[in-house]
């Protein structure tokens, strides 16, 4: 058996380096990471509504960045020393998942500069289309209420319609005690309907694709 002097190796583009490790690596988690995404949304609406912008840059990675009016203090992974001058531009917020320590901030980018910073949370919600409800609550279909029990149901639209909602606000969307609303959150989170990221004592609920894709079925399917 005869070989060649010579093997050249097969390097992949890195077009098609990067479609592999998102096929193996990242499509595989698809659906957790739209839920630890859309979780962590949720909670950073709550930190703007209750605080502001400054409570909102002080809870996105307290160890390596901290808002002192008007700078953002950042701790980059490389060391970098520089003072970064948005001129108007705004900064983007990137949630992440992956290298969540250090943050990634690219300040030439267009049409404005990025920062990323952890997803807030262990167990947080989804990634979701919009839920195909009416504004107010209304009552849940026969055939959801046949599945899941007539209160149950309403929890789980109750979350849908007001994602990132504690225990305590959901009980009395639903119109049920606190006791309840998280038992029949429990249930719904075990069934992967819905998912909930503590933050401090604080338990916020926010629904699933899985229960967007319940909620939105025709009442004949």
């Amino acid at each position: 058996m005869r070989f060649p002097h010579r093997l050249k190796p097969v390097v992949p583009s890195q077009e098609g380096l990067t479609e592999h490790v998102h096929r193996e690596a990242v499509e595989p988690h698809r659906e957790r990471i739209d839920a630890l995404v859309a979780a962590d949304q949720a909670m950073r609406m709550r930190h703007v509504i209750r605080g502001g912008p400054g409570t909102l840059l002080n809870s996105l990675n307290p160890r390596r960045m901290h808002w002192e009016p008007p700078v953002l203090a950042v701790t980059m992974a490389s060391g970098r020393d520089a003072d970064i001058h948005l001129g108007g531009r705004g900064l983007l917020l990137v949630p992440s998942v992956f290298g969540v320590e250090f943050p990634l901030l690219d300040d030439t980018a267009e049409p404005q500069p990025w920062i990323t910073y952890p997803v807030g949370g262990a167990e947080t919600g989804a990634a979701l289309p919009a839920v195909q409800t009416a504004s107010a609550l209304t009552a849940p279909s026969s055939a959801l209420s046949a599945l899941l029990g007539a209160t149950r149901a309403t929890v789980l639209r109750s979350i849908a319609e007001r994602p990132g909602c504690t225990t305590t606000e959901l009980a009395r969307y639903a119109r049920i005690s606190p006791a309840s609303a998280s038992e029949h959150a429990t249930v719904l989170r075990t069934a992967g309907l819905t998912t909930t990221i503590r933050h401090r004592n604080t338990a916020l609920h926010s629904v699933t694709p899985a229960g967007v894709t319940l909620l939105n079925a025709p009442a004949g399917r």
